[in-house]
This record gives C-alpha cells, sequence and structure tokens, in this order.
C-alpha cells in the first residue's frame, strides 16, 4: 500500500522581511530548538493553498495571502513519502501571536535568514527559487 503525505510551507513576507520562528524538535539532538518557516499538513479533502493559509493563521495569529509557489521538495521516511509545497506569503500584519509549540519568532532580511536556517536542503531551495524575491 502506498502512503504519501502532502505538507506545505508558509514563506511570510512583510515588507523586506520574512518571518522565521523557533521551534523544539528533539532533546536527543545536538540543537532540539530550530529556526525555520512556517509548515504544515494537507489534511484529507483540503487543497494545499488552503492548507497553508491556515497553517500560517493558526501558528501566527496572521491573515497572509499566497503571492506564488516557489518550490516543491519530497522526502522518504520510512514507508511514507512526504511531498511538499513551499509558497510565498505575503501579510500587512506583523504583529505576531504564536501557537504554543513555537518558541518565538522573528523578522528577518534576505541576508540575515542563513545566520538562522541551517536545513542544507531548504538553503538551496531558497537560494535557487527566491533569488529575485528575496
Amino acid at each position: 500500500m502506498e502512503k504519501y503525505k502532502i505538507k506545505v510551507k508558509g514563506i511570510v513576507q512583510h515588507d523586506d522581511k520574512y518571518l522565521i520562528v523557533k521551534r523544539w524538535y528533539d532533546d536527543r539532538i545536538e540543537e532540539p530548538y530550530q529556526w525555520e518557516f512556517l509548515d504544515g499538513q494537507v489534511v484529507f479533502g483540503e487543497s494545499p493553498d488552503k492548507a497553508v493559509v491556515r497553517a500560517v493563521a493558526d501558528m501566527t495569529g496572521i491573515d497572509a495571502y499566497i503571492g506564488k509557489i516557489m518550490y516543491t521538495w519530497s522526502f522518504m521516511l520510512g514507508d511514507v513519502c512526504s511531498i511538499g509545497l513551499a509558497y510565498l506569503m505575503i501579510t500587512a500584519n506583523d504583529d505576531i501571536v504564536l501557537s504554543e509549540d513555537l518558541i518565538e519568532y522573528k523578522w528577518v532580511t534576505k541576508e540575515e535568514i542563513k545566520e538562522y536556517i541551517t536545513n542544507p536542503h531548504v538553503l538551496e531551495d531558497i537560494e535557487k527559487s527566491l533569488a529575485d524575491e528575496l
């Protein structure tokens, strides 16, 4: 039986800055708290577009609209294939109310993103897809 998960990532932009959040992953890894963009999972019957808008609102309390799809990705974990879509999200509101599973947030410039996001695959995708945007 094939198993798939569809994931969405919201790269939220306000003026010339981008929202990153700090999340706890696991005390057994070297850096249990990591900076990242907002992400979520598409629930059955939901479109990816609606899922990313919902995820951003649920995690930050802000309304954002989709600018465009920035890049896609996929990975296998056991027998589950996760497929993801990263969206550029635009908001006029920079007043954040974090959900309980997020520790901290920052608005960063294009140049500052590399100081916080450490996943080389995400950085590579961002460099390729956001060169004109960021």
